[in-house]
């Protein structure tokens, strides 16, 4: 069966109506309502990565990761999961599996955890060779001090989040021969020593992307920051988009510091750049927080930005997430996460807010081609490019209806019909009351224990998050950071 003939799903089997709707009026609409070709059900989902043919994805599933076939597109199909992965290992299996990166040219599957510091867990960089992706097999494990809560992989080098509570830096490890081995260490506290009087839960590596020899770090409240990695054993500092200086973070009283990490602007949360390096989308992520019975901020949104000169990066515009009836963080979650920027479109995820495509060719004026939502059982964590003008992807950690999913998508612009509210009164975060006092940003990742009404499946218990994942865990993250030093020491690492 081609792919452009598949059937378009069961309407009545994903809760929507039959009744067609009016779609846009762009090139690359459809008749017909928007909705999903299909999905399947994969326990723990977070973050997905597509083959390059479309053909196959590989969604980090919390207890390991699992592998579909994309190639009907109304019947994904679960090809293989592995699970309890180094079971056999101190401190195994691998936990919190939040991320995976596919080195695609030689089939090479790159799967970190746990994405938060465990007491005593096994953390490290698993290497999977999935050139058979019904059997998939270890070739390598790069063990780590401090936990991996993102990865990128470029030019035969993985570049880990390594949020270790002191120094966070972005660690490079060689993998040309599937040997790993770590060759180089950037952290902003070599860059400005200044930021050490900085708590390390605002200043965390969450997420990190690189094209063409510039490495992009999402560096939570301290903005997001380049680096010359066109040799990776040396990276060198470009600079920084806007954002807040260490002194303007260095925040003693707790009360003021909770609301500045949790208000817009937002942490900076996701970085992507488009295939030619030359636009770069921030996600940034911020709840609401009550002041004297009003809210005060709301959810974030992606900022689109003109990097053609690293060195003097221009903003260009802003998408505002979804409304939502509850903008706190114990509310309706529709903060901006994780997306991509592909042949001019732009695929965003935005938790129970759904998941949009964006017409993005004047990316100063983006346009929405399409939003689907299903609050009641999707919670987005990402969206990705499948076969372009045909599919993408976006997987769900699920809620307490739905365990988590891999959706597949038409990749073209149109309308849900009758889209399911997200409350009586929704609200977008733009409009609800701003601080008098400029805020800066930080906490809070989406996670089986933070997100209230998750399930998420596969869920790690006894964890306890890193310092700046997750809003109210700073004092049971001291305790982590107390031991993952320990534990340097102890290993004769400590820096």
């Amino acid at each position: 069966m081609r792919r452009r003939d598949v059937l378009r799903g069961s309407a009545a089997a994903l809760g929507l109506s039959t009744v067609p709707t009016l779609t846009t009026s762009r090139v690359d609409a459809h008749p017909g309502p928007y909705r999903p070709y299909g999905f399947v059900d994969v326990r723990g989902a977070k973050e997905a990565v597509v083959a390059p043919d479309g053909q196959r994805a590989f969604v980090a599933a919390t207890g390991g990761y699992a592998v579909v076939d994309l190639s009907v597109a109304d019947r994904p199909e679960l090809l293989a999961e592995r699970r309890e992965l180094l079971s056999e290992r101190e401190g195994g299996p691998l936990r919190q599996v939040w991320d995976v990166k596919l080195d695609d040219a030689r089939d090479r599957l790159l799967v970190v955890g746990p994405a938060n510091g465990i007491p005593g867990a096994l953390s490290g960089l698993l290497v999977e060779d999935v050139s058979n992706p019904q059997d998939p097999e270890t070739l390598a494990f790069f063990e780590t001090d401090y936990p991996i809560h993102n990865c990128y992989f470029s030019g035969g080098y993985a570049y880990l989040t390594a949020n270790e509570y002191d120094r966070n830096p972005l660690v490079a490890v060689d993998l040309r021969d599937d040997d790993p081995r770590e060759v180089a260490r950037w952290s902003l506290l070599d860059e400005n020593s200044a930021w050490d009087d900085v708590s390390a839960g605002r200043r965390t590596v969450h997420d990190v992307w690189v094209q063409d020899g510039v490495a992009y770090l999402a560096h939570w409240d301290a903005g997001t920051w380049m680096l010359d990695v066109s040799d990776p054993t040396n990276p060198q500092t470009i600079g920084r988009l806007d954002g807040p200086s260490p002194s303007s973070l260095a925040v003693s009283d707790g009360q003021r510091a909770r609301r500045e990490a949790t208000v817009p602007p937002g942490n900076d949360h996701y970085v992507a750049t488009n295939e030619d390096g030359t636009l770069l989308g921030v996600g940034k992520e911020s709840w609401a927080e009550g002041t004297d019975g009003e809210l005060v901020g709301g959810p974030s949104g992606v900022e689109l930005w003109d990097v053609s000169d690293p060195a003097d990066p221009q903003k260009l515009s802003t998408i505002d997430p979804p409304p939502t009836p509850d903008p706190t963080y114990g509310g309706v979650w529709t903060t901006s996460h994780n997306f991509e920027l592909r042949d001019e479109r732009l695929y965003t995820s935005w938790y129970r807010g759904g998941v949009k495509r964006h017409d993005i060719s004047d990316p100063s004026n983006p346009e929405e081609l399409a939003w689907w939502r299903d609050p009641g059982h999707a919670s987005f964590w990402t969206a990705r490019l499948a076969v372009p003008g045909e599919t993408f992807v976006a997987s769900s950690m699920g809620t307490d209806d739905a365990t988590g999913r891999l959706y597949v998508f038409p990749d073209h612009a149109g309308q849900q019909a009758n889209p399911p509210s997200l409350g009586e009164s929704e609200t977008s975060g733009v409009d609800v009351l701003t601080p008098t006092e400029s805020p800066e940003r930080e906490n809070g990742d989406a996670n089986d224990e933070a997100n209230p009404g998750s399930t998420g499946g596969d869920a790690d218990s006894s964890a306890i998050l890193a310092p700046g994942f997750g809003v109210g865990t700073a004092v049971a993250a001291l305790g982590v950071g107390a031991w993952w030093s320990t534990r340097r020491e102890k290993n004769g690492q400590n820096e």
